[in-house]
């Protein structure tokens, strides 16, 4: 007689996690933490010591969850009108506003500990401006208040690599920055072709994103430009000396890739395609940053 009733438990305890997990974005979180172990491995030139890189990238991947979920609460109530995002917890009333606001404020302040106490303050106080800067500035204003939303706040998506290499380091670079410049100039066409796929959903919820402000045409252009713009980004660390003959290879034929679907985006489009160079531009960056691990280690 109770043992239905302790699977219904059982089902319900794995729907709130799922909850919980899914507030985080793990999809999105572990690309950012590829960008990171990327960055901690270029950050010298041979084996990188266990401890930063273990606590670094849990203490890293906390606070990007954190912020991920900071997201899913400012946003609950667009989330809860537009199609991509209605059934997220939130919205749904799986997960309240209070238990998801002390769950972004603990993962987030474990996240910060680990980084300061395990790693260093630095990474610690980088990380937390990062999420500042996704969380607060660009979810609760940017996103509301220009149609530059995502080149202004795309700051704060791209700093990983940087997060990564002084996690390593407990120092600066300039290549590290190089990285970070890779992913701000990516950023732009990556989320504008799924703004131009989901233009109407933004227009009624009176989000100025550059479709709505300034027509699906002028948006195709942009994507167009800020992907030579890209490809002439990815050429950095070949040109400073960082990465060697692999990746700029690999690197050129990923950018002629991305460039040719911006150009069909722009000249030749057909129903679906805006979401198809959406989803290319997430396979390119993964694919960009593991030709930088493999030439690092097969050529320097």
């Amino acid at each position: 007689m109770n043992k239905p009733i302790a699977m219904s438990s059982q089902v319900r305890l794995n729907l709130y996690w799922r909850d919980y997990l899914e507030m985080t974005k793990p999809k999105v979180v572990a690309l950012m933490l590829l960008t990171v172990l990327v960055g901690m491995c270029l950050a010298l030139p041979g084996a990188i010591p266990l401890q930063p890189m273990i606590f670094g990238m849990a203490g890293i991947g906390l606070m990007a969850g954190s912020a991920a979920a900071m997201n899913h609460l400012i946003d609950r109530r667009i989330d809860g009108i537009m199609a991509r995002t209605y059934n997220r917890p939130l919205p749904k009333g799986r997960v309240s506003v209070t238990r998801a606001l002390t769950f972004a404020l603990v993962i987030g302040a474990l996240g910060f500990i680990t980084l300061y106490v395990l790693v260093n303050p630095l990474t610690a106080w980088l990380t937390f401006a990062s999420l500042l800067g996704y969380a607060v500035v660009y979810t609760a204003y940017l996103k509301r208040a220009t149609s530059q939303n995502i080149v202004i706040g795309g700051l704060a998506g791209a700093m990983p690599p940087l997060l990564g290499w002084t996690a390593i380091t407990n120092e600066f670079h300039g290549n590290a920055l190089l990285l970070v410049i890779i992913i701000f100039t990516w950023t732009p066409p990556h989320f504008w072709a799924l703004a131009i796929h989901r233009e109407k959903e933004y227009a009624k919820v009176d989000i100025p994103m550059l479709p709505v402000t300034h027509g699906i045409e002028f948006t195709k252009t942009c994507i167009l430009l800020y992907t030579l713009l890209l490809g002439l980004a990815c050429l950095l660390p070949v040109i400073v000396g960082m990465s060697g003959p692999i990746y700029l290879i690999g690197s050129t034929v990923l950018s002629c890739m991305f460039l040719f679907k911006a150009w069909q985006l722009k000249y030749a489009d057909k129903p679906g395609l805006a979401m198809q160079v959406f989803k290319f531009s997430i396979y390119h960056l993964m694919a960009l940053f593991m030709v930088l691990l493999v030439d690092h280690y097969l050529w320097s």
